[in-house]
């Protein structure tokens, strides 16, 4: 099963919300970190493709569709494996996503700032997320300019047709029109609020640790 949707949003632009999005949509399983810690197995392959050794297909097996990191990382290279998925870019005010990123991936104890002791997943994610920027991360002026210039690079590299920036809370109208299905009833999901991702990730770091945990 080839991608249908590419998502390259940073994590922290409703990442969570559009996977339930475009799972109700009929264009799931989405792919999203969730589901690397759901499916342990693959991040060996998550550790290839950091190596530049990735098995896409392998990776997305069984999946339609892609939003959040790791492969949120990996867009350019996505988009160019799948030339016929949507490319779909979340974005939020810079300045909100900062505080947010502050609170959750980028905490002091989170996994984007760990050497990975536990797996070596978790250093190959960070290095392809912070990279050079590490001693960064913490600066709100380089940090909201780095999130514009990643907008600005999708929308250079991406051609418009296949391209939708969708602002986070904007609701069903313009990804429906994108994507060519009808607008379902049900009110567009909110997920993963800071409180929430931090209580997940205490679970994450306590599974990570544990010895025959999978």
């Amino acid at each position: 099963m080839a991608l249908k949707v590419v998502g390259s949003g940073l994590g922290r632009t409703g990442t969570k919300s559009m996977q339930t999005a475009l799972n109700m949509l009929g264009l799931g399983p989405c792919h999203h970190m969730v589901e690397v810690f759901a499916h342990r197995e693959t991040m060996p392959l998550w550790i290839d493709a950091g190596a530049g050794r990735p098995n896409w297909d392998a990776i997305f097996k069984g999946y339609c569709s892609m939003v959040d990191y790791p492969g949120a990382a990996y867009w350019p290279e996505l988009a160019a494996h799948y030339p016929d998925a949507k490319v779909l870019h979340t974005v939020r005010d810079a300045d909100s996503w900062f505080e947010s990123t502050q609170e959750t991936i980028f905490a002091p104890d989170s996994f984007a700032l760990s050497d990975g002791p536990q797996a070596p997943f978790f250093a190959t994610i960070s290095n392809r997320i912070v990279g050079n920027i590490r001693e960064r991360i913490h600066d709100r002026a380089f940090m909201t300019d780095y999130f514009r210039r990643n907008t600005e690079a999708v929308k250079t590299t991406i051609p418009a047709e296949r391209l939708l920036i969708y602002e986070v809370g904007e609701g069903w109208e313009r990804l429906c029109k994108f994507l060519d299905v009808p607008v379902p009833t049900e009110p567009y999901p909110s997920e993963n609020t800071r409180k929430a991702f931090s209580f997940a990730a205490a679970r994450q770091r306590e599974a990570a640790i544990k010895p025959g945990r999978d």
